[in-house]
């Protein structure tokens, strides 16, 4: 019988082979999975069986069957959501974390995931140009890192009003009024939904037509207050002004929370730093590493102004728990027992340092902005003032169908041709395909085979119809 160290390595070559094959084959492949890739996915299903598989067959099995079911989000031609690919040093190290198997929770469990993580938020912060003694979390993604700074929004803001939410909890409490733009990502109402706040108690102020809030329409303050900023539109990229409301906010003794999952890494390119003016001067701020800094899925940000409203709102202690002098990581996020995220999220800044994350950010906006010129030179309306990442289009109407009907038309035949994948979205009534470009490994000419596409589609769809 061959020793167990030999097998564990036999197979973990066997993945590496399997995962190379499958990341060099990319380039060549559809975006999207085909109906028959899609279609053998119960082929993993059926009855549990009773005697477990060799572990070569479960990753052959797996490799052959999964691998052509997925998206190829990894790639260079995927469009859809605001999702980066894996940079190459992110990779390899979220394979080393996951031999390493720690729980992060604790500096006695991992002094090397505390101490990563310790430095990485050291950086952020830096980056950023955030309060250099900002409590920082490490969590699952933007919807987390929301409601994390959301959750130490909420005990301060009570705290101030004299109330113990974490002793007493909200019934009772004062109320709490929630201020956020009629644009406001649905990631931070969930996360107000799951901190008891309401999803339907937000008081919404107008926004202008890139999707700005209206400083000028903010309601007048009173009482416990948090007011929801956001740092990069979800359809147009667009910035709400945060210096002006942070003014208004904090005359009033208000909470400022931005939510930046993908907009917030703005601070990290020269030519985009103008567009997070202000956003230093909030309380709390939430972003995604698996977006622009193109760490493996899944890894978001918090940041509080404050640790001690972070630490009061996150954490737990026990007679069996531990403590020494060093960051314990649980006590900055929800979770007590997680992996540790901070691995990539240091390997992918190690890896760029600060000139490469600039021009990573730089060279994505200029190519939405390519995406925008070639399609409005083809006829093609573009619906944003491309500031960003993000490219909204309308691909127009003729007599007999809408605007509406023919976009969603095109959309569908793109993401049927498979080149690229784009998604849609609805933008003050009317329908669009949305671009949004957050990649490392997007290059120009896969720009350009992507807009070749687009155009050769969308004239398509419309030359059946004729």
């Amino acid at each position: 019988m061959k020793a167990v160290g030999t097998e564990t390595r036999e197979l973990i070559e066997q993945a590496t082979e399997r995962a190379a094959r499958y990341l060099e084959t990319l380039d060549a492949r559809r975006v999207f999975p085909t109906a028959v890739a899609v279609g053998r996915l119960p082929e993993l299903g059926g009855s549990l069986p009773a005697d477990g598989a060799e572990p070569t067959q479960v990753l052959r099995l797996l490799d052959e069957i999964g691998s052509p079911a997925t998206v190829a989000t990894a790639g260079p031609r995927y469009f859809g959501f605001v999702t980066g690919g894996a940079l190459p040093a992110t990779l390899a190290a979220n394979w080393l974390a996951g031999a390493w198997d720690q729980c992060a929770g604790l500096d006695v469990l991992s002094p090397v995931s505390s101490a990563l993580e310790e430095i990485s938020a050291r950086w952020l912060i830096e980056l950023f140009g955030l309060p250099p003694k900002c409590g920082v979390g490490f969590v699952t993604g933007a919807t987390m890192a929301n409601f994390t700074a959301l959750a130490a929004a909420r005990n301060a803001v009570l705290e101030r009003a004299g109330w113990d939410v974490e002793a007493d909890g909200l019934i009772g409490a004062p109320k709490i009024t929630v201020i956020g733009g009629e644009e406001i990502h649905i990631s931070v109402v969930k996360a107000l939904g799951m901190l008891g706040l309401g999803r339907n108690r937000i008081v919404r102020v107008p926004a202008e037509s890139q999707g700005r809030m209206r400083a000028d329409l903010l309601p007048k303050i009173a009482g416990p207050t948090i007011v929801c900023t956001q740092a990069g539109n979800v359809n147009s990229g667009a910035f709400d002004p945060a210096k002006e409301i942070c003014a208004v906010a904090h005359a009033a003794g208000a909470w400022v929370h931005v939510d930046g999952a993908f907009g917030l890494w703005a601070a990290a390119a020269p030519s985009r730093a103008y567009l997070v003016a202000g956003l230093a001067e909030a309380d709390s701020w939430a972003t995604d590493a698996h977006k622009w800094l193109n760490v493996p899925y899944d890894s978001g940000i918090a940041f509080v102004r404050e640790d001690r409203h972070l630490k009061a709102a996150m954490s737990a202690n026990a007679a069996y728990l531990v403590r020494g002098e060093k960051r314990d990581p649980n006590l900055f996020t929800p979770e007590m027992s997680r992996r540790a995220r901070g691995v990539e999220i240091w390997a992918a800044l190690r890896s760029l340092g600060r000139n490469g994350l600039a021009e990573l950010i730089e060279r994505n906006c200029r190519m939405a902005k390519r995406f925008a010129e070639g399609l409005k030179g083809a006829g093609h309306e573009i619906l944003n003032d491309v500031v960003l990442n993000q490219v909204l289009v309308s691909f127009g109407s003729d007599a007999t169908f809408s605007s509406n009907e023919t976009t969603r038309d095109v959309i569908a035949a793109l993401q049927a041709e498979g080149t690229c994948w784009c998604g849609g979205t609805v933008w003050h009534g009317r329908a669009a395909m949305r671009i949004a470009v957050s990649s490392w490994a997007t290059t120009d000419e896969d720009v350009e085979q992507s807009l070749e596409s687009m155009i050769r589609v969308a004239a398509g769809v419309k030359w059946t119809r004729k």
